[in-house]
């Protein structure tokens, strides 16, 4: 069965990556448009927004969201969900519709061709082995939230390598900027995203495609020393969504 399966895995991996790629392409002079000023941020997040949703539609991902509480339009938030897969940038571009948001993201993504050079122009950019790349991540989040932005991050820092794990340990990062600058934490459970899409190579299929947006962690009043409860806090909410019914 597996010989079987894998060159339809192969097929429709290489359509996601023409997916990514193609609209890239198409779009390409309004892409350096909107990334040529700060301020006409929100025009290149608009374009990303309806760049996620040719590849979301595109392969088949028939994408369900449960709301537990709105947004407030124009107001900045923590991002944080489970990451399982590439998909799940998609996904968070298509939950979040109203308040632009910047990914703080590992810089190996800025090599790929196309998707890279914009990724790299827009996306708040870490090398997780650098002290001195983690302190400028937080000067640049900073300024991102000075203008408004909200900022998302994946605060596993990155997809766990043992499989059987359904929700890594926490890394700071998110929990201390959200601290410092009072902003709520929105946590979202992603249900599907490793089965549809995950890693492994020669695994995937169209489906449903699931998110949760949980009740939001209120940082306002909190100092540092709070940071390590709103963490657990906020991991025990995902996990506790990942395993229970959507």
């Amino acid at each position: 069965m597996k010989f079987l399966k894998a060159p339809f895995c192969l097929l429709y991996r290489i359509w996601f990556y023409v997916l990514v790629t193609i609209p890239i392409l198409v779009l390409f002079p309004f892409l350096l448009i909107s990334i040529s000023k700060e301020k006409w941020y929100p025009f290149f997040f608009w374009l990303a927004r309806f760049w996620a949703k040719i590849i979301l539609f595109g392969m088949g991902f028939f994408v369900s969201v449960k709301k537990l509480q709105q947004f407030e339009k124009g107001k900045s938030y923590m991002l944080i969900s489970n990451h399982t897969s590439m998909t799940d940038i998609m996904l968070m571009l298509y939950v979040v519709k109203d308040n632009p948001f910047v990914f703080v993201g590992k810089k190996e993504l800025a090599k790929l061709p196309i998707f890279g050079f914009f990724y790299k122009r827009t996306c708040i950019l870490v090398d997780r082995g650098s002290s001195k790349s983690r302190k400028e991540v937080f000067d640049q989040a900073q300024e991102r939230l000075k203008q408004g932005l909200s900022i998302c991050i994946f605060p596993e820092g990155g997809v766990p390598n043992d499989k059987s794990v359904v929700l890594d340990q926490f890394k700071d990062g998110a929990f201390r900027l959200a601290i410092d600058h009072q902003i709520p934490i929105v946590p979202m459970s992603f249900y599907d995203n490793k089965k549809r899409l995950p890693y492994d190579f020669f695994n995937g299929s169209p489906g449903k495609m699931r998110a949760k947006v949980h009740h939001f962690v209120e940082t306002q009043g909190k100092i540092q020393t709070d940071k390590k409860a709103i963490k657990e806090e906020c991991h025990q909410i995902i996990l506790e969504g990942l395993l229970n019914k959507f």
